[in-house]
């Protein structure tokens, strides 16, 4: 799928992946293949998912996916740059020298690394996996300025306050899962379709606020794995797909039109709006009340499981 617009534009696309959680080697392969098509179609820069080397879960598989900023993912992110001359961005789990893992997000390209922002604040169950950042996510690639967030750090004002106005496009993902279907299926169901509503429509605001283009990544396919903190009760669920490209008034210019793996290409104007003012509350969107809950009680256990089972000792 794809979109012209005979301005000054540039070829960009969004990468959609159905990951296999916690299978490094298979999403590598699903994600090497997934960059070349874009690469054929055209794409100077391409947007990987977050988390597009494990997918996102409370796994022990999907923790064991971090690696060292060197290892095999991110030379696979620079091969693939080399190979077809384009931009990357993409983000994955990054254990550090210092012994702690990272939720990074990285703009490669054939000379190496451009940039990196670490996800500032881990989500619901994430926080067992990584902790997080503090910098700006603003890199500056040739002439173009670019901001890099991830997933629930678009439903928030602190990110838009440090992007707004001050960058050309923004190269993002995500690894939104859905609300289980438990009882009362029917308050489930609401509140599910609430939590796709967000995910899907958080990349168009978020372009508002900003003032910018944003191509952004998804996955998509099923999710299942232990509820942190509440046994014996099990999460099953899956990924919400946002795949697609918005100009910087909101526009949507292209979207996945299913949720099975592929490249979402446009060719995309990068010319700035006057952002729109976000509303003084700390979410753009209200979550609901079962994602706030979630967010707070699966923040208190995610950092004990984390500091127990996932922090490790410095690199000499």
């Amino acid at each position: 799928m794809s979109t012209t617009d005979p301005s000054e534009a540039r070829r960009v696309a969004a990468v959609q992946m159905q990951a296999v959680l916690g299978d490094v080697d298979a999403n590598l392969e699903q994600a090497g293949r997934l960059v070349s098509e874009a690469a054929r179609d055209g794409a100077e820069w391409i947007a990987l998912p977050e988390f597009f080397t494990s997918g996102v879960a409370f796994l022990p598989s999907v923790a064991a996916a971090a690696q060292p900023i060197d290892g095999p993912a991110v030379q696979a992110m620079q091969s693939w740059a080399a190979a077809y001359d384009v931009l990357l961005s993409g983000s994955l789990l990054v254990r550090d020298p210092d012994g702690e893992v990272r939720n990074a997000v990285l703009l490669v390209d054939r000379t190496g690394i451009r940039g990196r922002h670490d996800k500032d604040l881990p989500t619901m169950w994430e926080n067992a996996l990584y902790v997080g950042g503090s910098d700006d996510g603003v890199v500056v690639v040739d002439d173009t300025t670019i901001g890099l967030a991830v997933c629930w750090e678009l439903t928030r004002r602190q990110t838009v306050t440090r992007l707004a106005g001050r960058v050309d496009v923004v190269l993002g993902g995500s690894g939104w899962w859905t609300v289980p279907r438990w009882q009362p299926r029917r308050v489930f169901d609401a509140w599910d379709a609430a939590n796709t509503a967000r995910a899907t429509e958080a990349p168009a605001r978020f372009a508002r606020h900003v003032g910018a283009a944003v191509v952004h990544a998804s996955h998509s396919g099923e999710v299942a794995c232990p509820m942190p903190g509440l046994p014996p009760l099990r999460y099953r669920g899956g990924f919400v797909p946002a795949t697609g490209v918005w100009s910087a008034d909101g526009t949507v210019l292209a979207m996945a039109p299913t949720p099975e793996p592929q490249v979402v290409v446009a060719d995309l104007p990068l010319r700035r709006s006057a952002p729109v003012p976000p509303p003084g509350s700390y979410w753009l969107t209200p979550p609901g009340l079962l994602p706030l809950f979630a967010w707070h009680q699966q923040r208190w256990h995610g950092r004990r499981w984390y500091a127990k089972h996932q922090r490790s000792a410095p690199v000499a």
